[in-house]
């Protein structure tokens, strides 16, 4: 599989960074004009080293023209980062500076200041002044300031300093990514799922994106019409007879399809595929065919469909094409992973986004759908939970829609990962598809038929999972989960698994515990996750999470992140000692960004 990508490099937002001076010629500003440009210089070059946009590339800075000594520069350099495409603001200085004229006003791109800890000038003393003007003008900024004292000439960034710039700055980076972009709707409610109402005021306000709306007949018209690439079809239909192994047809006699009507769904299902991408990100060659509109796409970051059950019960369902769009590979080689939620579950679909653009990797679509307590699960197999499992873990499940990255047949130090596209190589493609088959839809539920994906996840893979939730009166909030993902003996998973949709993807998923409340045990999880889905992300990002749900003013309300790790902007310390209750307060304050 050679890798491919379609995205468009040149609208990517860029990091602005600002380094800020003592203004005062005839000496001072003068003796200082290097160290403080190389400051700049040092970030962009940890930036570059570090981040990545969607497609790959090292994410770009723009240093502004001169050091920044007061508000004639500071606007010069907006200016600039207008011109630029700047979506993120790191101001940094080794010194005291004047504060109110030299900050960043933009009231919604994120902001950071890094105030140099040095004793030969007082960086600490600017940061300090800078964050109470950021805090009284209402114009939140995040804080960065080393724990050790560095000497005026040294040119490093501590250990502790780049942990926050890149917390900062990936986060920064995902708000600017979304804005502009559109969640894309194809069809509407399925089946009374409250995350398939789809709220464009969230949208909007929240996250800077537009919505757009599909019916489902638009899948069916292109297809009936022909309007997609017969080209890439004839390929695409062939790598799937080499690639995705067929399963056991497990529907009882009188609902088992031909084998001719079995390959003309893989057809239908392959079509729908190629049409769902083609509807969010456009497809240049059906300008070619005559179809100009269509092939302009609707600009979508992420989408839904609704599937059931108008759709599903009489059409081949969503499973295969939402399942291969959220993977890192298809016909076309290794490339981006595209943002499909299953049952247009648009918070879902988010919370998917989110966790995507902070690591660049396919993300898991599951159903949280079982606890399974020790005592229940020795009833039931005979055996007796032990290692991370001794306390119980939670069956995340849904029909065949997750990332086939999902697999864990990628690897990072030996071990079980899941990897930004372009370090996957061809034999860990390979690998996931080899460990996944595709059994005929249990028509009960698909009446129409299609093919859900069947894996089972590797364990010991590090994973987060979250998902955001609308709440009236309160708006949305975020839950995070951070854990493990975990092996069960083969019989056992069997006996499990057999109790459920045993042709659906499987993941094992146990939380990190603290002890105390919604972490308290397994159960607690369980019992208190806000909705029937979860986005599962490889790594442990709760952190990231947390970072980025303050810069959309978003209040966390449930996670099991270690509080030296939580990362939010100065203002929240105003708010109260007890961080979810400033947490809830800030984002009551301030509101949503785009407001």
């Amino acid at each position: 599989m050679k890798t491919k990508q379609r995205t468009n490099k040149q609208s990517y937002p860029k990091i602005g960074i600002r380094p800020i001076i003592d203004g005062r010629l005839g000496g001072i500003r003068e003796s200082l004009e290097e160290t403080t440009m190389g400051m700049a210089r040092a970030v962009a070059a940890l930036y570059a080293r570090e981040l990545r946009y969607p497609d790959g590339t090292p994410v770009e800075c723009v240093i502004a023209d001169t050091c920044i000594g007061g508000v004639a520069e500071a606007a010069a350099c907006a200016v600039k980062f207008a011109a630029s495409n700047v979506g993120v603001s790191l101001s940094v200085t080794p010194c005291w500076c004047y504060g109110s004229e030299t900050m960043d006003m933009n009231p919604t791109i994120p902001k950071a200041i890094w105030g140099f800890n040095g004793t030969e000038r007082p960086g600490a003393v600017y940061l300090a002044a800078t964050l109470a003007a950021h805090n009284q003008k209402g114009l939140p900024c995040f804080g960065i300031y080393g724990r050790d004292v560095q000497d005026m000439g040294d040119t490093s960034i501590p250990e502790d300093v780049q942990e926050k710039l890149l917390n900062f700055a990936r986060a920064g980076m995902v708000v600017a990514l979304m804005k502009g972009q559109s969640y894309l709707a194809i069809g509407s409610v399925s089946m009374g799922i409250a995350g398939s109402i789809v709220d464009p005021g969230f949208f909007q306000e929240y996250l800077g994106m537009r919505n757009e709306y599909v019916d489902s007949s638009e899948i069916l018209r292109r297809i009936q019409l022909n309007i997609f690439d017969p080209e890439e079809f004839k390929k695409a239909i062939a790598w799937v007879k080499k690639y995705c192994k067929e399963g056991k047809d497990y529907n009882r006699k009188e609902k088992i399809k031909s084998r001719r009507e079995k390959d003309k769904d893989w057809e239908f299902v392959v079509k729908m595929t190629m049409i769902i991408r083609d509807l969010m990100i456009g497809n240049p060659r059906l300008k070619e065919m005559g179809f100009a509109e269509e092939a302009q796409g609707h600009h979508a970051l992420v989408s839904g469909f609704q599937g059931q059950r108008q759709w599903t019960d009489f059409l081949p369902d969503g499973d295969f094409s939402e399942a291969m769009l959220n993977s890192s590979f298809d016909w076309n080689g290794i490339r981006h992973p595209y943002m499909v939620a299953t049952e247009n579950d648009c918070y879902n679909g988010v919370s998917m986004l989110f966790n995507y653009l902070l690591t660049n990797t396919a993300q898991i679509f599951a159903d949280v759908r079982t606890y399974w307590s020790p005592q229940a699960t020795e009833r039931v197999s005979g055996w007796k939970p032990e290692g991370r499992a001794q306390d119980g873990f939670i069956h995340l499940i849904n029909s065949g829609s997750a990332t086939l990255d999902g697999t864990g047949q990628q690897s990072r130090r030996g071990k079980p990962a899941m990897k930004p596209f372009w370090e996957i190589r061809e034999a860990e493609a390979a690998a996931c598809l080899a460990a996944t088959t595709w059994s005929p839809s249990n028509r009960d539920y698909m009446r129409g038929g299609g093919y859900s994906s069947t894996f089972l996840t590797k364990g010991e893979m590090p994973v987060t999972m979250c998902r955001l939730n609308l709440v009236k009166g309160q708006g949305p909030v975020l839950q995070i989960a951070e854990g493990y993902t975990i092996d069960l003996p083969g019989e056992v998973h069997d006996i499990l698994n057999e109790r459920t949709d045993r042709i659906w993807p499987t993941t094992w998923f146990v939380p990190n515990l603290t002890g105390t409340g919604p972490f308290k045990d397994v159960y607690a999880v369980m019992a208190n996750w806000g909705a029937n889905h979860g986005a599962i992300s490889y790594g442990h990002i709760g952190d990231q999470l947390i970072t980025l749900a303050a810069m959309l003013r978003i209040p966390v309300a449930m996670h099991n992140v270690p509080d030296e790790k939580i990362f939010r902007p100065s203002a929240w310390g105003a708010f109260g000692m007890d961080t979810e209750g400033s947490d809830y307060r800030a984002c009551s304050v301030y509101g949503p960004l785009y407001r």
